[in-house]
């Protein structure tokens, strides 16, 4: 549907796909994931909330990161599930806007609580006998705070410019949920400023940014790994980052290959689905409970737990 220079009050979400026969499998698959998403981060939130053991700089950041990746997939894939209850697809101008504003600024949120936990880590490898008293309270509480901040601030301007544009080619937005991307390529507005915006916002600061401050402690952490003499506390210092590592290499893969370079349509669904959905799915399960203190935290809380 076209509507050429046409001020628009509202946009229609058109879903992953418009197979009416796969609406219902669609619907069953994501409201299973959402609550396993949800069940494994708070069960993570409140163990470290309540256990006295995992009261730790590692376990603080993973709390954070837990209450991104319950939020996150809210804000995302609320509208799958209730457009099926409801079967309104529509989402009102202003609350485009503001999905647009919080997927933007929970993505950072999250790649700069990443990059929080790779100097942790690098702390705990590199510097061991001075990390109590660098990773204090104080200092997790103020890279905690500031890593929320910018992740609030850094999308104002890119969201004050486009939510200025009220004139857009189409009503549709051929995805699951208000993706800037596509409403840039939808606006007939003038908008070389936004692009220039969100290209230097994109690539430097919530990519190239973030990626080098994250990589960069991890090449000191392999050679302080190196240079450990016995094998077992080399798998033992590769143990306490080799989950951290893991869901950010699968984090960038999954940002590049969705944002950073040229694909169809479909395939920009698919990264966005596993972005949305399979990332916070993992994190609990790559990060903990595999871990043996969270299982003793979970034993310890639940006692018929073996």
């Amino acid at each position: 549907m076209y509507i050429n220079q046409t001020i628009i009050k509202y946009f229609i979400i058109k879903g992953i796909s418009d197979v009416s026969e796969l609406k219902i499998t669609i619907f069953i698959v994501v409201l299973l994931i959402y609550l396993i998403i949800l069940g494994g981060n708070m069960v993570i939130f409140g163990l470290v909330c309540m256990d006295p053991h995992l009261h730790t700089p590692m376990y603080f950041f993973l709390a954070n990161l837990s209450i991104i990746d319950m939020t996150c997939p809210t804000v995302t894939l609320h509208k799958i599930l209730t457009s099926f209850i409801t079967g309104d697809k529509t989402v009102s101008f202003f609350g485009c806007m503001t999905q647009t504003f919080m997927i933007g600024s929970l993505t950072i949120d999250e790649l700069f609580i990443l990059t929080a936990m790779s100097y942790d880590r690098y702390m705990a490898i590199c510097n061991p006998l001075s990390y109590n008293l660098i990773m204090n309270y104080r200092t997790c509480a103020l890279l905690a705070s500031s890593c929320w901040v910018l992740g609030f601030i850094l999308p104002i301007p890119l969201i004050g410019i486009l939510s200025s544009f009220s004139c857009y080619s189409s009503i549709e937005i051929n995805h699951f949920f208000c993706d800037i991307v596509l409403l840039m390529k939808m606006t007939c507005s003038n908008s070389s400023v936004l692009d220039t915006l969100f290209f230097i916002e994109g690539l430097f600061l919530f990519t190239i940014s973030p990626f080098f401050l994250t990589f960069v402690p991890y090449i000191f952490i392999i050679v302080a790994i190196i240079r450990i003499r016995s094998s077992t506390g080399r798998r033992k210092a590769f143990y306490t980052c080799s989950s951290h590592l893991t869901v950010v290499v699968l984090l960038y893969s999954i940002l590049i290959s969705q944002y950073m370079k040229p694909s169809s349509l479909d395939s920009n669904k698919l990264y966005a689905l596993i972005n949305a959905a399979a990332v916070p799915l993992l994190n609990p399960l790559i990060y903990s409970f595999k871990n043996k203190d969270v299982k003793r935290a979970l034993r310890r809380r639940v006692g018929w737990l073996t």
